[in-house]
C-alpha cells in the first residue's frame, strides 16, 4: 500500500512533473488543456505526454477527454491521502508536524471579523487593466470596514483599460486611485500581510509567482476577458458589463461568508465553489 504513496513522492521528486502538478493546484477548481498546460510551461507536446502521464498512474492528477482535447485536474483527494501518508506514517502522527501550518492561520481567520479585523485581499489577472480592476474597486466599496482590497498584474498594462473606468464609473464607483501594478509590489511588500489572493484569469494562475507575505488563503476565479472581445463599441461595452456584474455576484457571495464559523478547509471549499460558478459564465 506505501509503494502507491512512494511512487508520488517520487513523481513529485522530478522538477519538470512538479511544475505540471504546481500549476494545476494553482488552476484548482479548473480542468486545464493539455496544450494549454505544455504552452504556459514551455514544454514540448511529448514531454508533457510523459509527465502527466506518471502523475495520473500516481493518482495525483485526473484526465477526461472533451472533444478532441485531453483536459487534466489535481486529484485533491489523493493529494490528500498523500499528505496524511507523510503525517501519520512517516512523522508517526505527530501533532506539532501540523501546528504551525494549521493552527495560528485557522484561528485568525475564525476570530477575524468577530473581532473586527480587517482581511487584506489581492486579485490578480495578467494585465491589471479590467478583471481585477472590476474586483478591487468592487470590493473596496462593497466591503468597506471589513475588507481592503488591492490588485495587481504579471504583465500589468500601462494603464487601465478606458472601458473599464467607463463601465465603473456608470456604476457610481470611484476610479480616481486605481491604476495597474504589478505583483512583485505585493511580494516584496512585507508590511502588508494577505488573507486571501484570487487568480480572476488563468494566464496569471499559470504563473508560478512567489509567495505572498501572509500565507494567504488563494482560489481561481478565472474567467473571459472583455479587454480581448472584438466586435462593435456596444459589443465591447456588453463585455464589460457583463465581466463586472459577474465578479460583483462573486464578492456579494464572498463577503456574505460566515468567516467566523468556517475553519480553513470548509473556507477553501466555499472559496473554489465561487471560482466553479465563475468558470460558467462566458462573455
Amino acid at each position: 500500500m506505501n509503494d502507491g504513496y512512494v511512487a508520488a513522492l517520487v513523481a513529485l521528486g522530478h522538477q519538470g512533473r512538479l511544475s505540471v502538478f504546481r500549476l494545476l493546484v494553482r488552476r484548482v477548481p479548473d480542468w486545464v488543456p493539455a496544450g494549454e498546460l505544455a504552452e504556459a510551461l514551455s514544454l514540448k507536446p511529448s514531454t508533457l505526454s510523459v509527465y502527466v502521464s506518471i502523475l495520473v498512474r500516481c493518482g495525483l492528477i485526473q484526465s477526461r477527454r472533451e472533444g478532441r482535447s485531453i483536459l487534466y485536474a489535481v486529484d485533491l483527494d489523493s493529494v490528500g491521502d498523500l499528505l496524511g501518508f507523510l503525517v501519520d506514517d512517516c512523522c508517526r502522527g505527530r501533532p506539532e508536524v501540523l501546528a504551525p501550518v494549521k493552527a495560528s492561520r485557522e484561528t485568525e481567520m475564525q476570530t477575524g471579523q468577530a473581532g473586527g479585523k480587517v482581511f487584506n485581499v489581492l486579485f490578480v489577472c495578467s494585465g491589471n487593466s479590467a478583471r481585477s480592476i472590476f474586483a478591487e474597486a468592487i470590493l473596496e466599496k462593497e466591503g468597506k470596514g471589513h475588507f481592503n482590497a488591492f490588485s495587481a498584474g504579471t504583465l500589468p498594462a500601462s494603464e487601465v483599460n478606458p472601458m473599464a473606468i467607463s463601465t465603473l464609473q456608470s456604476q457610481g464607483y470611484d476610479t480616481s486611485a486605481l491604476r495597474p501594478k504589478n505583483v512583485d509590489e505585493f511580494v516584496h511588500r512585507k508590511s502588508l500581510e494577505l488573507d486571501f489572493v484570487f487568480t480572476v484569469c488563468d494566464h496569471a494562475a499559470n504563473v508560478d509567482c512567489p509567495p505572498l507575505p501572509g500565507q494567504p488563503v488563494t482560489a481561481h476565479w478565472g474567467m473571459p476577458d472583455p479587454v480581448r472581445v472584438e466586435g462593435t463599441v456596444a459589443e465591447k461595452a456588453l463585455a464589460f458589463q457583463q465581466a463586472f456584474g459577474s465578479l460583483r455576484k462573486r464578492l456579494a457571495t464572498f463577503i456574505s461568508l460566515p468567516f467566523a464559523t468556517l475553519d480553513r478547509i470548509s473556507l477553501q471549499s466555499r472559496l473554489d465553489d465561487i471560482g466553479r460558478e465563475a468558470a460558467e459564465v462566458a462573455v
